[in-house]
């Protein structure tokens, strides 16, 4: 890639990771699931005007909304109201090797020996971290699974649906995402809601940002860059991804540097690297 692009797919990293430290300050002053409902009628009231959803579609945005858009960014937001950013942003890089494991179960892809060190190391780093003090307490460290297996189901409704274009995808699945999450605010946080009229900056900001910034213009850029150089040119970039989170989370915001996440977050960059490597040598079928 030239070098505007690759400082084009840096700032998109940059873009992302700071939405992690955005979101974290956002849910100390609004409900999380609201927060994501908010975010998502931001998304869908700039999209959705703009782009043209066909019955043959419909399916597939429907269940991207409830994994993508309720599964996975709202049960991210939730537990970051408990969890720190940085090392939250390291446990959902194990979206990668849960989608690696359910395209060898359910599309029958090869795993091969180097995904297959992939997965092992990945899943040490979650052991590293474990044995620091920045693990996020057991509801969120749930959540946080939960979120990057939703993450993971996505790709594999979007690599069979038919052909989409992303701005569509995100603003109708956006759309269809709002009702879902405003029932589970109502069901878990309504208790809460008139943290909406005491919301300060940080809240409002948070909305606008991981709607525009993050949403719209980074995968907007991010969707140009695959368009134009090939994925194993792009997708290498998103393993910077933790690693400027964790940076952002101990300049910013004062989450702790622990050596111990420092060496997590590295190890499981590392495992997720090697996921998303091609397969060369592919295990024997034992079926």
């Amino acid at each position: 890639m030239p070098l505007r692009d690759k400082l084009l797919a840096v700032a998109v990293i940059c873009l992302w990771a700071l939405n992690m430290i955005v979101i974290k300050l956002g849910v100390a002053e609004l409900p999380p699931m609201l927060t994501t409902a908010l975010r998502f009628t931001l998304v869908s009231a700039l999209l959705v005007p703009f782009t043209c959803l066909s019955r043959r579609q419909l399916p597939g945005v429907l269940l991207v909304s409830v994994t993508f858009g309720t599964i996975h960014f709202g049960l991210l937001f939730a537990a970051l109201e408990h969890a720190e950013a940085g090392t939250s942003a390291v446990v959902i890089q194990l979206g990668a090797p849960i989608a690696t494991l359910l395209a060898c179960l359910w599309l029958h892809e090869p795993l091969g020996l180097v995904r297959l060190a992939g997965l092992v190391i990945s899943v040490a780093g979650i052991v590293i971290l474990a044995a620091g003090p920045t693990l996020p307490p057991p509801l969120s460290l749930v959540l946080l699974v939960v979120s990057a297996s939703g993450w993971a189901v996505t790709n594999l409704i979007v690599k069979q649906m038919p052909g989409i274009r992303p701005m569509t995808m995100m603003g109708w699945s956006s759309l269809f995402s709002v009702p879902q999450l405003l029932l589970a605010s109502w069901i878990f946080e309504a208790d809460r809601w008139g943290m909406v009229a005491t919301a300060g900056w940080n809240g409002w900001f948070s909305v606008l940002y991981s709607a525009v910034g993050s949403s719209i213009i980074a995968y907007g850029i991010w969707y140009w860059l695959l368009q134009r150089h090939s994925i194993n040119a792009v997708v290498p970039y998103s393993m910077l991804n933790p690693l400027l989170t964790v940076l952002f989370g101990i300049v910013l915001i004062g989450d702790d540097p622990s050596p111990v996440k420092i060496i997590g977050a590295l190890v499981m960059v590392v495992g997720v690297a090697l996921i998303l490597r091609k397969p060369t040598t592919t295990l024997p079928d034992t079926a």
